[in-house]
């Protein structure tokens, strides 16, 4: 009798459970052996989750801050299922705006993918959302939001799916992920606004001391020569990474000669991640939820929203850390794994950037283009230069002519090759598919998409346009679509596309490998190609969270489908979609110093920018000045700056004054022999900037009474890691020169001299 009580008791218990929205699954962390659940050995069942999307409050590195859970964790709960399932679940968003959940990876009907406005309806402050889709697929995926940036703010999760006949390593699932205290958007808004914090925060600031210091100040000039920003390999410093919601994990129950399967999720914003193991090798068996033939490596990188399914193995009564390091190398995660002594793995050395700045010098055109190089699947890692750690930095020669550099696979050849006595590096040419891919024999149809982009403005587009600036792309079911992308910027792109796997065309034939994700390296050229054989219209993206959200991206466009209920109004939800990187970011610049407030106010977004800029003296002599510009970038790196403005000034000027050359401040005319406005300005003019080498902005201008006028400045010359310089000088015989000493992301100290107010010191504030 007590038995069946307790079975009663057991069925009751689930039951509710179930309604709860909570999963008697194993969790992402929890090590198990497939079949450990008997919930896990059914069949064709219906699995429902209820997911609960809440703001909360963390503390991850002693600060409290604003995030968004659900079910009450960050990261999200994992979701699990068997291949054959019938997955459906609620969306319930209990915060005051809308919302969306992405499911990553996964083969679906186009309504539930969950880009909101595009394929799926966003869920409403206060609504519930049903997913109900079939699991037609087994492996490593996850689910996160796509609704603005509270992907970084918090919402994402594991989901695995297990396959009808199970593999029988035990398994342990690693999701990593990056957390800045900062606002997602104050993170966005800084990184259009050239901001330089990060670097600071990061220590990968690049100034003429520094470089001085290493060798390298020739190289810095050159750099700047070409009209480049110090170089990195990450845009964001973050405070915290993780595993799993937290900074370290162990995994016990586990002695020599176990074997444990990882399931590796990069569910960062955009954090790429150097993975190594101090227990050897490290063996590849699946990537992006596809099974591939085992390939034993020393460390892969997995990119942003890359996963990888990896077969360790414990070889000793001992406890073994598997690492996963930043690629920008500021800090680290980790699971330990096994139990006893400690063995850690070899952390991996700081990044020598001026070694990377050097390679880039040789790459990188005058006119900002890369120079055509015949590298493809990252066969070829040009970041090699920077790593202390490998053979490529002690042997590769920094004298390489630029003619030997254009050659392309005459470098690969000084590459050094992985042998005994080097690392092997996962690359895309190593992966195979276990069963044959090829597509089916339907007409071929080619695109051609560069990434372009640049870090200056923070710009990132395919073909030099933004979503907003194209059309969608129309594609026919029955078709198959090859695109050849070349990345012609200074950044990896993981470059994600939403409901299909496509083939990687990596020198494997019919075994070339399916992804999701593609990381394509700087200055490579890789082919990928589906077959269209879904409808509606999908996604294809940068998974770089801020990349993303700053237009590089596409949206392919199945001609004749049938309506999709969950997009409304068509036309006017594509139009939200395009809203995205067409955000426009304010940047101001407020000086208070002794001689009086001079500073700036600029509204801009990708391609227009609005500036407001002033200057006034203390003295009442001094008067008041204030300029405004509208204008539109144009041209891929967008050096070319046309605009309309207007001037307005009012002084009083003592024709005994003189400025610390011992010329009078009033000299009537301008150096083209035009009157000098200096007392009394109102004006209309049209302008043009251009950015002249070494990074200096050059400004022609008249005005609507023929007075014309040419300017050069430079802002944030960077002398040192905190000490920034800049200058103006004009036809009108105006000049300044000031330094600024940044204290933090807000507040610096600062001092300069200017032919109307003369010295003063005091603060400068950026916003």
């Amino acid at each position: 009798m007590r038995g069946i009580f307790s079975y009663l008791f057991i069925i009751l218990l689930t039951a509710s459970m179930h309604v709860c929205g909570q999963s008697i699954m194993p969790e992402a962390g929890s090590l198990h052996t497939i079949g450990e659940s008997s919930n896990l050995e059914r069949k064709g069942r219906t699995v429902r989750y209820d997911l609960y999307v809440r703001d909360t409050i963390v503390n991850f590195t002693g600060k409290r801050k604003k995030a968004i859970a659900i079910n009450g964790s960050i990261p999200a709960p994992a979701l699990y299922f068997n291949e054959g399932d019938t997955a459906e679940i609620y969306v319930h968003n209990e915060m005051k705006v809308e919302t969306s959940i992405h499911w990553h990876g996964l083969l679906l009907p186009n309504q539930y993918d969950g880009v909101p406005y595009l394929t799926t309806q966003p869920i409403a402050a206060g609504t519930t959302h049903k997913f109900h889709f079939p699991l037609i697929q087994n492996g490593t995926y996850w689910y996160h939001s796509h609704t603005r940036l509270q992907e970084q703010s918090g919402m994402h999760g594991a989901l695995i799916i297990r396959k009808s006949v199970p593999d029988q390593e035990r398994e342990y699932t690693i999701l990593l992920s990056d957390w800045t205290d900062m606002k997602p958007t104050e993170v966005q808004r800084r990184l259009h606004n050239q901001s330089d914090w990060f670097a600071i925060k990061k220590g990968s600031t690049q100034s003429y001391a520094e470089a001085a210091r290493v060798g390298h100040f020739g190289t810095k000039l050159k750099n700047e020569w070409k009209r480049m920003a110090a170089m990195d390999v990450s845009d964001v410093y973050y405070e915290k990474f993780m595993i799993n919601g937290k900074p370290l994990q162990n995994v016990q129950n586990l002695k020599g000669g176990d074997k444990v399967r990882l399931r590796v999720i990069n569910g960062s914003a955009s954090t790429y991640f150097w993975l190594t193991y101090s227990g050897g090798k490290i063996t590849v068996v699946a990537n992006d939820g596809k099974d591939v033939e085992h390939v034993e490596v020393d460390r892969l990188i997995v990119g942003v929203s890359e996963t990888y399914d990896v077969i360790l193995t414990i070889p000793k009564n001992m406890k073994y850390e598997f690492l996963a390091t930043s690629e920008d190398r500021t800090s680290t995660t980790s699971v330990w794994l096994g139990e006893g002594m400690e063995m850690p793995a070899k952390k991996l050395p700081g990044l020598n950037y001026f070694s990377g700045m050097s390679m880039m010098n040789k790459m990188m055109s005058r006119k900002g283009n890369m120079k055509e190089m015949k590298m493809t699947n990252q066969i070829m890692d040009m970041n090699k230069i920077m790593y202390p750690e490998t053979a490529m930095n002690k042997k590769m020669p920094m004298d390489m002519s630029e003619d030997k550099l254009h050659m392309g696979h005459s470098m690969l050849e000084m590459m050094p090759k992985n042998d005994s006595s080097s690392l092997v590096t996962l690359n895309y040419s190593m992966l195979k598919a276990n069963t044959d891919t090829e597509l089916p024999k339907w007409p071929t149809r080619i695109l051609n998409f560069e990434l372009t982009g640049n870090m200056n403005r923070y710009v990132w587009t395919i073909n030099n346009k933004t979503v907003s600036e194209t059309d969608k792309i129309l594609i026919k079911r029955g078709e198959n679509i090859r695109i050849i992308m070349v990345n012609n910027t200074m950044m990896r792109h993981p470059m994600h596309l939403h409901g299909h796997f496509f083939r990687v065309l990596n020198g494997q034939g019919k075994y070339s490998p399916l992804k999701t994700v593609l990381d394509i390296m700087p200055m490579e050229t890789d082919t990928i190609e589906f077959a269209a054989s879904e409808s509606g219209d999908w996604f294809f993206h940068c998974h770089i969270l801020y990349h993303m959200m700053s237009g590089m991206g596409r949206v392919f466009s199945y001609e004749n489908s049938p309506p999709n209920r969950e997009v409304l109004d068509p036309v006017q939800s594509y139009k939200k979609i395009k809203s995205d990187d067409r955000t426009i970011y304010p940047l101001a610049k407020i000086g208070v110093e002794s001689s009086g407030s001079d500073g700036y106010v600029i509204f801009a977004n990708t391609r227009y920018r609005f500036s407001t800029e002033w200057r006034i003296g203390f003295n009442k002599k001094d008067g008041w000045e204030t300029e405004s510009h509208l204008g539109r970038y144009v041209g891929k790196m967008q050096w070319l700056f046309p605009y309309i403005g207007w001037d307005f000034r009012k002084r009083t000027i003592d024709p005994t004054e003189r400025n610390i050359f011992g010329q009078s401040v009033d000299e009537g005319q301008n150096i083209f022999g035009q009157e000098n406005s200096k007392n009394f300005r109102q004006v209309f003019h049209l302008g043009l900037q251009y950015t002249l080498p070494l990074l200096i902005v050059a400004d022609a201008s008249v005005d609507h009474t023929g007075n014309v006028r040419f300017q050069l400045l430079r802002e944030d010359i960077p002398f040192s890691k905190r000490l920034r310089m800049s200058f103006m000088v004009n036809t009108d015989k105006e000049y300044m020169a000031g330094f600024r000493y940044i204290i933090t992301k807000s507040f610096s100290l600062s001092t300069h001299y200017d032919s109307d107010m003369g010295y003063g010191g005091g603060i400068t504030i950026t916003y």
